[in-house]
């Protein structure tokens, strides 16, 4: 190895395109509070955003330096750029991301038509923006005229003191109405417990499924607003809903007053072109009756189950106008105290169809279908057999297994002797199905199948000239989609369903650099709240609070709000946030002796790492002592850690938001590092508890170790990785999210790459190579198949690689500092989609020669390094050749 010369060629370019006008930029993409054309949100001041495109595609330095906004009460209105809602004026700035609505105050059920202008560099304005639209739902408490209500057996499904088995029918609800005329326009706000189906006059209202998302059911539900203008006609309508049982008895929702049962409240407001109004609530004189399809298990953890439809059960035209619903019972009128907010988050769509790979008969009668990768979601198979007979479907991760964690369901076939099963209230999670009770063997035109996830954009992509790479990358986000139905992330689809917030730690990162994540963490914070307890204690769990975990897992309420407001820039949520993270650091507080947090809870509480490669060794040997894993000095040593890291952020937050207590939060961190310096640092060898990987890397990350400390600690850390490791990861969960991203801030790509690229245990190559098409709960490869444990390693192939850094506080300037080095690839490609617009990075490295494409959006500018020099700060859409001598100091093999 020796050093050589090499040249770098940097070429900064941007694809524009072609236009006449005379501003060299246009809005496009318009936004409001992270979604585009929202319908039905109840914020009353919402925050606005759009992207800018280029029209010159020679130009330099494009830029905004004002904007120009109109709201309408229609669209003919706003085609005359008669803003009679809110009309801001010719606007002085350069922001734009979460400008807040300013014009008169928000109506209920109303429609919002807006668009922008924007000026470059020159003073140029642009044209208007396309129009775009947001729909507020039902703005205030007082604006819900209807009733919650239920089947009368619900009654009888009191609070339950012990989970089990479910008997009772996912119940059907209708209501029959007559109009006069053609509405004008016509919505429906539907909110309830238990996920349901909208029909009108017999047509199913929305695409999404299994919704409303998951919220607190003790505290909130979240309504969805559809508009049913086209489906509703002159004469006889009905308004169907299908509810279905699922997170209505889920086990830490149940209270006093409300029923262990599915129970809706919807309202419709109809207008009509004469002025005209009507209001349709849910109420007593709503028939109802049980359905064909019931939930198998008890909605718990190992116990999600199944469905069982009974088609012997069906009754044609249940949801249409001419049923006649005469034996039917009336519906039960309930009264819980609940919050009821927007749902303001993408719906559950089903985003990829999925194609079976093979199906054999494995054992006469007995058929196993293998869908090829590992998937949560729906499965539907077609087929005909004999009236009365049972399909066994059985969902599993495993080849040799029939099901993983009971994920079963069951069809019963009706009088016409054939049927279509497909999930309906509940999912399935499984590569294989098992398929039992059929009379033929199926074909594959017979299957389709979904993956389910929230509708949310996808902004990042990378591929590079290692395959083992792309496939981490690509397995990483493929598990992640799997894991956020619901809009909340869980740590598997089918043991748990449960939003841990430890096992968040090892996921937001890589979901914030790959998609658009805004309105889905702001309603996962919403749910940390919710879940906050009287004492400032947080479950280690949102919105589900069951679990084990420790600090780590319920102070991700204060990383999350962090963590979006260093993607996005969103202070808004960090001033929401900051009572709970306040109360929080308060409950710690009471959980501390001499500057230190002591251990509290039971056996599954106070755990420091989870998960790492000989984890399960480890705890076998401290069972046999009668120690739990709360109870080491490691666990102590990693949670203290945390405690500062809470104690830093909280100071960070509230000098951003300028409440005057980031000092206090900031001297106490000081404190608590000097005393865990004190009691876990080995002088020997200049490593902390058992010198862990992980360890280290909280130590140096929480500047626990003194300046004259700090470069042996760093080099105890290498030793721990080249040497004590043999180049591979040790960490798990949580410490090792901790490991991995204080490796990626602080530039060490060469100690990531030597990492990732290893091919043994513990590794995430290993876990392809043995894996379902997902990841593994652990680096042996046990347990869930489909797992949160190690997504962390996602968030480093555009951030380190390609070098697309995200941005500080989202700031519209980015740092491109790709990692470049002839142990790693010779070409990557990457993008990422920012709140600005599309960044992009192509480079390539022939020998001594390194070629570099950069394309930046409008309005945003960056610094360039290469092997760890700035080149120049470049701003958007500007184009130029640069030649660059540096020495590299590691060198180039010859």
């Amino acid at each position: 190895m020796r050093t050589i010369r090499y040249i770098a060629l940097l070429i900064i370019s941007l694809n524009c395109m072609l236009s006449l006008q005379a501003a060299t930029i246009l809005p496009i993409d318009l936004q409001c509070e992270y979604l585009c054309n929202p319908q039905g949100i109840d914020t009353p001041k919402p925050r606005l955003s759009w992207r800018l495109a280029p029209t010159d595609s020679i130009g330099k330095g494009q830029r905004q330096t004002g904007w120009h906004i109109i709201v309408a009460s229609s669209p003919q209105l706003l085609e005359r750029n008669a803003g009679d809602i809110w009309d801001s004026g010719p606007v002085e700035s350069s922001q734009s991301n979460h400008i807040v609505y300013g014009g008169d105050p928000l109506i209920s059920g109303r429609k919002y038509y807006w668009k922008v202008r924007t000026a470059d560099e020159s003073d140029q304005w642009s044209s208007w923006s396309e129009a775009a639209t947001w729909q507020t739902g039902l703005l205030s408490a007082d604006d819900w005229k209807a009733y919650w209500i239920g089947s009368p057996q619900a009654t009888g499904r009191k609070v339950l003191s012990q989970p089990e088995d479910n008997t009772q029918p996912d119940p059907w609800f209708r209501k029959s109405f007559e109009l006069d005329q053609f509405p004008e326009h016509a919505m429906i706000y539907v909110a309830s417990i238990g996920y349901h189906e909208l029909y009108i006059n017999g047509k199913r209202v929305s695409d999404a499924v299994l919704m409303p998302s998951v919220a607190d059911h003790s505290k909130r539900a979240r309504y969805i607003t559809y508009d049913v203008t086209s489906l509703l006609t002159t004469g006889k309508n009905v308004i169907a809903l299908w509810l279905g049982v699922s997170w209505s008895i889920y086990p830490s929702y149940q209270t006093e007053d409300k029923p262990a049962s599915p129970i809706v409240l919807a309202q419709v407001d109809i207008e009509f072109p004469d002025g005209g109004h009507r209001q349709i609530i849910t109420d007593d004189t709503w028939k109802t009756h049980p359905s064909p399809n019931r939930l198998i298990g008890y909605w718990d953890a190992h116990h999600f189950g199944g469905e069982y439809y009974d088609a012997m059960l069906e009754l044609p035209g249940w949801n249409e106008a001419g049923f006649d619903d005469s034996t039917w019972e009336r519906a039960t009128v309930f009264t819980p105290r609940l919050i009821v907010s927007a749902e303001m988050c993408e719906p559950n769509i089903l985003y990829q169809e999925l194609i079976p790979q093979s199906i054999e008969e494995i054992e006469p009668g007995i058929y196993r279908v293998d869908m090829g990768v590992n998937y949560a979601g729906w499965f539907q198979l077609q087929f005909e057999g004999n009236p009365g007979d049972e399909i066994k479907f059985e969902f599993s991760e495993w080849e040799d297994k029939n099901d993983s964690y009971g994920i079963h369901s069951i069809y019963r076939i009706g009088r016409q002797g054939k049927g279509i099963f497909c999930n309906r209230f509940n999912y399935m999670t499984g590569r294989w199905i098992r398929i039992t009770g059929l009379t033929a063997k199926p074909s594959v035109s017979d299957i389709k199948a979904w993956m389910i996830h929230p509708d949310y954009r996808r902004t990042g992509f990378f591929e590079c000239d290692i395959p083992a790479f792309n496939e981490i990358y690509n397995t990483t986000l493929w598990t992640f989609e799997n894991l956020s139905l619901g809009n909340y992330v869980v740590d598997c689809p089918h043991r748990e369903r449960r939003g841990y917030g430890g096992d968040a730690l090892a996921t937001t990162r890589t979901a914030l650099g790959n998609y658009g994540m805004g309105a889905f963490y702001t309603k996962w914070m919403e749910d940390w709240r919710d879940v906050q307890l009287p004492d400032g204690d947080i479950p280690y769990t949102a919105p589900t609070y069951q679990g084990g975990g420790g600090p780590s897992w319920s102070g991700f309420s204060v990383v999350l709000p962090w963590e979006m407001y260093q993607q996005y820039g969103d202070k808004q949520l960090l001033e929401i946030s900051f009572p709970t993270i306040e109360r929080w650091l308060a409950f710690m507080e009471t959980k501390s002796k001499d500057n230190m947090l002591v251990r509290w809870g039971g056996k599954w509480s106070f755990l420091g790492d989870w998960i790492w490669p000989n984890a399960w060794d480890e705890r076998s040997r401290m069972e046999k002592q009668g120690l739990a894993l709360g109870d080491t000095p490691e666990t102590l040593f990693f949670n203290n850690c945390v405690w500062i890291h809470n104690l830093e952020l909280a100071a960070r937050i509230a000098d951003i938001i300028g409440n005057g207590k980031g000092e206090r939060f900031r001297s106490r961190a000081g404190e608590v590092r000097r005393a865990i310096h004190n009691k876990f640092f080995n002088p020997e060898d200049n490593s902390y508890v058992n010198g862990y990987q992980a360890y280290l890397a909280m130590a140096l990350a929480s500047d626990i170790p003194p300046a004259e400390l700090r470069t042996k600690v760093w080099e105890r850390l290498e030793y721990e990785i080249k040497i004590k490791r043999n180049g591979h990861f040790w960490g798990g969960i949580t410490a090792g999210a901790y490991l991995f991203h204080f490796l990626l801030d602080a530039g060490r790509h060469d100690l990531i790459n030597l990492m990732v690229g290893q091919e043994d245990y513990p590794g995430w190559i290993n876990m392809i190579r043995k894996g379902p098409g997902t990841f593994f709960e652990d680096w042996r490869c046990n347990g869930s198949a489909l797992h949160s444990s190690y997504l962390y390693v996602g968030s480093w192939f555009i951030e380190g690689l390609a070098g697309i850094q995200r941005p500080v506080s989202g700031s519209s300037h980015f740092v491109i500092h790709p990692w470049i080095n002839p142990d790693g690839p010779t070409e990557v490609k990457a993008h990422y989609n920012s709140m600005y617009g599309s960044i992009t990075t192509h480079w390539k490295r022939y020998g001594n020669r390194i070629e570099i494409q950069v394309t930046l959006p409008p309005n945003t500018t960056a610094t360039v390094k290469i092997v760890d020099t700035d080149l120049e700060v470049v701003s958007g859409n500007h184009s130029f050749i640069m030649l660059l001598d540096k020495y590299n100091e590691k060198g180039y093999e010859d």
